[in-house]
């Protein structure tokens, strides 16, 4: 069954016009060399400003393509397991675009020497994507492509519901912890302290799913 464009769709893809509508209108403001790859201290990689076309249009075709995978899982999917959780995709694939949207902006505004858009939003605007995609994930139904997908909550449903309300909840407060650090910390700080909560906020969920697993085997 063919599906209809709908209202979303349409305003989904004007929102990922935005960059390159960005770009197009400062891109004569822009140095003849843009920075283009960043560390700690700064920028250690520039490209010629042509470059920044070619750099923002990759970005929007991947934005465009996850969109159209993410709302298109359900009919992809041979199991039908991912038809459950279809207003759920739709609401991370709109949230997905908005990342993509801010994260070129931000980039752009890098390219013309604004440092400030890297240095202190890009972490903070990560970390707050990370928290709206825990908020949707504390519903998420078991499916094969999008969640916490480890061998145990794929196995047994009920493994994967209590992991997945655990595990957004923590995604929901981390990402909203880490937006904090990252803004009030300096940039070296913010990306140590970015680390850590990633690295908790993976491994406690796949570490519950495990034990849960053991404790209900032995039963």
């Amino acid at each position: 069954m063919k599906k209809k464009l709908t209202a979303a769709d349409v305003l989904a893809c004007l929102v990922m016009l935005i960059p390159l509508i960005y770009l197009g209108s400062i891109y004569s403001s822009l140095p003849a060399s843009i920075p283009t790859h960043f560390n700690f201290h700064g920028p250690d990689q520039y490209s010629e400003k042509a470059e920044s076309w070619v750099f923002v249009g990759i970005l929007t075709g991947s934005s465009f393509f996850m969109y159209l995978l993410l709302k298109n899982l359900p009919s992809i999917d041979p199991k039908r397991t991912a038809a459950s959780s279809s207003q759920l995709l739709s609401k991370l694939s709109f949230i997905l675009v908005i990342f993509f949207v801010v994260l070129q902006l931000l980039i752009i505004n890098a390219m013309r020497g604004n440092l400030f858009s890297i240095e202190k939003l890009l972490l903070p605007t990560i970390s707050i994507f990370l928290s709206l995609m825990g908020n949707l994930m504390i519903n998420m139904k078991p499916n094969y492509f999008v969640g916490i997908r480890v061998p145990w909550t794929l196995e047994n449903e009920e493994n994967w519901r209590k992991t997945h309300r655990l595990g957004g909840k923590l995604w929901f407060a981390g990402g909203l912890i880490a937006a904090v650090f990252t803004i009030i910390l300096p940039y070296q700080y913010a990306a140590a302290a970015f680390m850590v909560i990633i690295g908790i906020m993976v491994i406690i969920p796949i570490g519950y799913s495990y034990l849960y697993f053991k404790k209900h085997q032995q039963d």
